[in-house]
């Protein structure tokens, strides 16, 4: 996978032209009707005003009413460029991954400054969108948008320009708020995620490679899209074309209100590919209250590292169905320790809404307030029970999300096993726990190493060898083990059977 600069540098127009430029492949544009020789075409009924589609929305009508409210944003400013020999796509790298890994280009921001490579602070320019929310001029857009800006510009369709301040802005949830000095404003509307239904029709309007007002059109391909991005979003995917330059804009519903901020894109190649994702207008808002009232956002935590709950961790742990947040590592002293949650633990709930995907968990912790109280329905060795945990603050450690590959492979569990020394015990900071001397079958396929130190399977913990056999031979198509490497520990799901 490559990656590619986007600045657009030239515009090359391509026209297909009907006429002697024949050929296999070739597409003819004609102006009127085309004749064979010999035998004519049948009568064709002449076509009035062409009728909109059934249940399509007017995207006119939209675009008419609310495209005066989308404003482009110019930046520029110093910004400290990378110098570790990597190539860095639009002057953004993503920390832990190589460049040629296929996810590199997934999380890196689709508009940021651009900059030449080298040593020192280099001079950079970029653009995004946004959109006017009050009449006094306040506008919202993306937060990497503004990073590390000393100027922005913001450019109105009636082509006035306004020196803008950055009221505040959260990395968290991708969220800026700008302030220009104008009044009488033309807004947009702020509309609800709740009844976006996936399918239904949604718009863009932004600044795509700089050209301004720009609409384009397509539908909600789903919700609650939770990314390993560090974020506490629970994006909308859309099948929008969204470029860099869209960055910042909205995103309406059929009914011309905003419903998202159009903020990542999957690319392979840097322009669109099919996958836009859009932050809900409710968490945007939630943020821009924030940050106008003190000038910052604020999210909460619980201190926990969790993972997804495939359908080999559902079995072991003896669940119905692959859902909710298992728990993987509970940080000492945090919020998650102090209501009494165990790695092991799957978190159904919290405050009576279901947790299905393990991103729905940050997602809705992180847009609770520091300090807030919550109930938390907790799958643990077979049987539901109820915690209750105050928040702490986001700002302090965070919770990560932890990741493991499917396990594949059958037959019996493949470890030699043997207990911790003292002395391997104070290294590892643990008090029990089995080294994994030598793997093979299913514990290999599934990514156990040696090395590893095994710390309990199916949510047990386990001291010995006896104690794994006992519970692997309870056990009938799988079992979680629960492996401490370089001081992270991580549930690995296991076929045995």
């Amino acid at each position: 996978m490559n990656t590619h600069k986007l600045t657009p540098t030239r515009l090359v127009l391509a026209l297909a032209v009907a006429g002697a430029l024949g050929g296999a492949g070739a597409t003819y544009l004609t102006g009127g009707h085309a004749r064979a020789a010999a035998t004519p075409l049948p009568a064709v009924a002449p076509v009035g005003a062409a009728a909109p589609l059934a249940g399509a929305p007017d995207f006119a009508a939209i675009a008419g009413r609310h495209g005066a409210a989308v404003v482009n944003i110019s930046v520029s400013g110093p910004q400290k460029a990378v110098d570790d020999g990597a190539p860095q796509a639009r002057g953004h790298g993503v920390p832990g991954l190589d460049p040629n890994d296929p996810f590199y280009d997934f999380f890196r921001r689709f508009q940021g400054p651009e900059g030449q490579g080298g040593a020192g602070d280099q001079p950079v320019r970029g653009q995004g969108s946004g959109f006017v929310v009050s009449a006094d001029g306040t506008i919202l857009t993306n937060a990497h948008v503004v990073h590390g800006a000393s100027e922005v510009i913001v450019k109105l369709t009636d082509r006035r320009e306004f020196k803008a301040r950055v009221l505040g802005a959260d990395p968290k949830t991708d969220v800026a708020v700008l302030k220009i000095d104008a009044h009488d404003l033309p807004t947009v509307p702020l509309g609800s995620t709740r009844d976006l239904k996936v399918g239904e029709w949604v718009l863009a309007i932004g600044s795509p490679f700089g050209f301004e007002n720009s609409v384009s059109a397509g539908v909600v391909s789903a919700k609650g899209r939770a990314l390993p991005d560090d974020s506490f979003v629970p994006f909308i995917q859309t099948d929008v074309a969204v470029n860099p330059g869209n960055s910042g804009g909205p995103l309406f519903n059929s009914r011309g209100e905003v419903v998202g901020i159009n903020s990542q894109i999957y690319s392979r190649s840097g322009g669109y590919q099919g996958l836009s994702f859009a932050i809900p207008i409710e968490i945007a808002a939630q943020v821009r209250d924030q940050i106008v009232a003190t000038g910052k956002a604020s999210h909460a935590r619980l201190g926990v590292t969790i993972q997804e709950v495939n359908q080999t961790l559902a079995d072991s742990f003896q669940l119905d169905k692959p859902e909710g947040a298992l728990v993987a590592a509970v940080e000492p002293g945090g919020p998650g320790a102090k209501a009494g949650l165990k790695a092991g633990d799957v978190i159904r709930q919290v405050n009576g809404q279901a947790i299905v995907a393990s991103g729905d968990l940050p997602a809705l912790i992180g847009q609770s307030a520091p300090g807030s109280a919550v109930t938390l329905e907790v799958w643990r060795q077979g049987q539901r029970t109820t915690l209750s945990a105050t928040l702490g603050d986001a700002s302090a450690p965070k919770a990560t999300l932890a990741q493991a590959d499917a396990a594949t492979g059958q037959g019996r569990l493949g470890l030699a096993l043997r207990p911790l020394q003292p002395q391997e015990q104070r290294a590892a900071g643990v008090s029990a726990g089995l080294v994994v001397q030598d793997v093979g079958g299913p514990a290999a396929l599934a990514g156990v190493q040696p090395g590893d130190v095994l710390m309990a399977v199916n949510g047990t913990p386990v001291q010995s060898v006896e104690q794994v056999r006992s519970v692997v031979a309870r056990s009938a198509k799988s079992v979680a083990l629960l492996i401490q490497r370089d001081g992270d520990t991580i549930f690995v799901p296991v076929r045995i059977g």
